[in-house]
């Protein structure tokens, strides 16, 4: 849920701080006083289009920033973060954009630098809004298909992956084929480009961890001089007439006689006689070095063009000499294909075949499952439309055949139809036209899939507009309903709609030192019925206007009761 908004410097809004609650929040006021630059800062805020027009007059920048609330571990947000390399700590998400009087924006999402598609990737996961004439998934036939499969839940998603499962081979068989079978100046161009690296690599004889043995040994006849002096003068250190081992060898005889006269002094002994024979045997290794030591310049050359030679091969085939053969295996197994191409596509031919019957099998248990599912929906459908006193409507769930047969998603298209009046043609959803029917229309299949949409929000822009009476009931109800599943914020001018609010937000304007600013106020009982009358009646105020706006707030707490 969107817990808390901050907004300073955004058109006629200085600065304020909105906290928001779970449930469904109502902003109510006068026209004019920034209920609708409100949710055009939070469309900015996750991803909308962004303009100089925004920054308040006569200041730099405006900032916009929210702090979301994800109480479920499987919010699609984690998924979407991950994608992109962010990390969400403790079910926080923190967006923020500031637009400059330039135009330019910069945006945010837990403090880290993102672009604007990346902040509109992660804020359609975390906000949904709708206005009246506003298309969002609902309206976009293309994304009709997917809302199905949500509505199915488990029982589609098992499905469609089995199918999934079947159709990744296919694709991969396909495409084995497809290169397979282009020209033949195009198969020959890569033959020959193989076998001459295939053939370059095989003449090297190449042996694992041999460069990294030939880089040892060039840096030992690199050093040839400076080691063979160092060994030669530990040596003599060693071995030489009053050197080391003579002098230790004067200690051991020294102690030996100590400890014949006193066992106080055996251990000493021991351990200088055991030093003494240990420092002999380096000796005799160093003597037999110094005997082996040869500097030879022609096995340096050879080991420089060596190393040139394996350098080359890493720099056209792989960073190491375990990539290099690991890629002429693979190029010996697609030369192997191409030399025996007609016998290949033949067996992918008949691989292919048989795949393709898997996967119309499986295509078609996924279409039956969807049409099956799809009743069920157009049955809610008409019951929600139903309530909202549009008895009359006919809704109905089409379904073809995708452009080329397999799509990742089935071989089925499906479009929302919909006919509101007796005698009419259905027609595909999109192209509903009256403001008040999309509204309702809306609403319903909102109230249905805000619990499977996995949206942290949903924002209603005035989608009440152009209903009264008992619709205006209706709807109030629905987007009640919808707020049990989501949070809810509902910019509305009926009251029927305030009246249902479990937070409600008055937005007024004021004028100070000949500048406007907006002011958001939560209202208290009184104060909520005070501007539901005002709602009700538009300027005065009567008793009776006090009276019906209680009357509404009792029927708003005994239908919340009844849920």
């Amino acid at each position: 849920m969107l817990n808390e908004l901050s907004i300073k410097n955004f058109a006629i809004i200085e600065a304020i701080s909105i906290p928001f609650q779970k449930g469904l929040t109502v902003l109510t006021g006068e026209t004019g006083a920034g209920k609708s630059i409100i949710i055009d800062a939070v469309h900015l805020l996750v991803g909308g289009r962004g303009s100089a027009e925004f920054v308040r007059h006569g200041e730099e920048k405006a900032e916009i920033e929210g702090l979301f609330l994800l109480d479920d571990e499987k919010h699609p947000c984690y998924e979407k973060a991950k994608a992109f390399g962010l990390e969400i700590e403790e079910g926080m998400v923190i967006l923020r954009r500031d637009i400059a009087k330039n135009g330019k924006s910069v945006c945010r999402i837990n403090g880290k630098l993102v672009t604007i598609s990346t902040l509109r990737e992660i804020g359609s996961t975390l906000i949904d809004i709708h206005g009246q004439h506003e298309h969002q998934e609902l309206m976009d036939e293309t994304m009709h298909i997917s809302l199905l499969d949500q509505f199915g839940a488990d029982e589609i998603a098992a499905a469609l992956e089995d199918y999934r499962q079947v159709y990744r081979a296919y694709d991969t068989t396909q495409r084995k084929l497809k290169n397979l079978s282009e020209n033949e100046q195009q198969m020959a161009h890569r033959l020959d480009l193989l076998q001459f690296q295939f053939e370059e690599i095989q003449a090297a004889n190449l042996q694992v961890n041999e460069d990294e043995e030939l880089f040892e040994e060039k840096q030992k006849l690199g050093n040839f001089e400076r080691i063979f002096e160092a060994v030669q003068s530990g040596y003599t250190a060693l071995q030489s007439e009053q050197k080391g081992l003579d002098w230790i060898g004067l200690v051991m005889g020294h102690l030996q006689d100590a400890a014949d006269l006193d066992p106080a002094y055996k251990e000493m002994y021991e351990t200088v006689s055991a030093s003494f024979y240990a420092l002999e045997d380096v000796s005799t290794s160093l003597r037999n070095e110094l005997e082996l030591l040869e500097f030879d310049p022609r096995r340096l050359n050879e080991i420089e063009e060596r190393l040139t030679e394996i350098n080359g091969l890493k720099r056209k085939y792989g960073s190491t000499i375990a990539e290099i053969l690991e890629y002429a295996a693979k190029i010996e197994e697609e030369l192997e294909t191409l030399q025996n191409k007609e016998t290949h596509i033949g067996q992918l031919e008949q691989e292919l075949s048989s795949l393709r019957k898997d996967l119309k099998l499986e295509a078609k248990q996924l279409t039956d499952l969807r049409k099956s599912w799809a009743k069920k929906l157009t049955k809610l459908i008409m019951k929600e439309l139903k309530e909202l006193y549009m008895e009359k409507t006919v809704f109905e769930i089409k379904f073809g055949t995708a452009g080329d047969g397999f799509t990742k998603n089935g071989s089925d298209k499906a479009e929302f139809f919909i006919s509101t009046n007796p005698g009419e043609p259905l027609k595909p959803l999109s192209k509903i036209a009256s403001g008040g029917e999309l509204s309702r229309i809306m609403l319903a299949l909102k109230s249905i899939f805000s619990k499977h949409q996995g949206v942290t929000s949903i924002i209603f822009d005035e989608v009440d507009t152009g209903v009264s009476g008992r619709v205006a009931q209706a709807i109030a109800e629905k987007i009640y309903k919808v707020s049990v599943n989501s949070q809810v914020l509902c910019i509305s001018h009926l009251p029927q709609v305030a009246a249902m609010a479990d937070t409600h937000l008055f937005i007024a304007k004021k004028t100070k030192a000949g500048r406007t600013k907006t002011t958001v106020t939560p209202l208290t009982i009184p104060e909520k019925i005070k501007e539901i009358g005002r709602m009700i009646s538009g300027v005065e105020i009567t008793d009776l206007t006090k009276q019906h706006a209680e009357e509404l707030l009792q029927l708003a707490n005994e239908l919340k009761m009844a849920n």
